[in-house]
């Protein structure tokens, strides 16, 4: 599946998925949240990992490391999450629970430090 098909996938899904890419085997996607709070919604993780499971269970998409970053807007970064393609693989095989899975993921969940004036991402 191609990065366009992809992020059609991940907008059916309620996902405002601002770019997209696919290169080297990883999945490189970032989208804009409609909750723009200081933390990383949870809900709309889950939005997108359902859509990228739904697309492995179907056998519509080969499972690929997952890096996304979330935005408030365009060049703010809320934060980055991340999902291995183990996982999906797992869950799709019945060998991972949602909650199991829902773990792994919320606990990838990064934000950026907290502004100290110097305009650099430390991530």
């Amino acid at each position: 599946m191609d990065a366009d098909a992809l992020a059609d996938e991940l907008r059916s899904h309620g996902v405002s998925v601002e770019s997209i890419a696919v290169e080297e085997g990883t999945v490189d996607v970032t989208y804009l949240t409609a909750f723009p709070g200081e933390t990383v919604p949870k809900r709309e993780v889950g939005r997108a990992c359902n859509a990228l499971i739904d697309l492995a269970d179907e056998g519509r998409w080969e499972p690929q490391p997952v890096e996304a970053t979330v935005v408030r807007a365009p060049g703010d970064v809320l934060g980055w999450w991340s999902v291995d393609p183990a996982w999906i693989e797992a869950i799709v095989a019945d060998d991972l629970t949602e909650t199991e899975f829902s773990t792994r993921v919320v606990e990838t969940i990064d934000h950026p430090a907290p502004d100290d004036g110097s305009g650099s991402d430390d991530r």
